[in-house]
C-alpha cells in the first residue's frame, strides 16, 4: 500500500482534524483517509448525519410531550 507523507499542515487544520477524529473514535490517520473517500462517494452515509435526518423528521411528526401523547390516545378511543 502506498504512503503518503504531507508536509506544512496548518496548526488550525491539524487541531480540526484531531479534535474530529477524537470524536469519532477514528485514530488520525485513519480520518485523514475517511475524508477524501467520502467526499468521492467511497463511503456509506455518515451516521451523525442520518441521525440529524431522523430527529428532525422526529420532531415535526411525533408527539413530544405526555399531554400530546394522551391526547393522541384519546382522540383514536371510542
Amino acid at each position: 500500500m502506498p504512503t503518503l507523507t504531507i508536509k506544512n499542515i496548518p496548526q488550525e487544520l491539524y487541531e480540526a482534524l484531531r479534535q474530529s477524529a477524537a470524536e469519532t473514535r477514528r485514530s488520525l490517520s485513519n480520518e485523514i483517509l475517511f475524508r477524501p473517500e467520502a467526499s468521492m462517494g467511497k463511503r456509506g452515509v455518515d451516521p451523525q448525519e442520518v441521525l440529524e435526518r431522523i430527529r428532525a423528521l422526529r420532531a415535526k411528526t411525533s408527539p413530544t410531550t405526555a399531554e400530546e401523547i394522551n391526547r393522541a390516545k384519546a382522540t383514536r378511543r371510542p
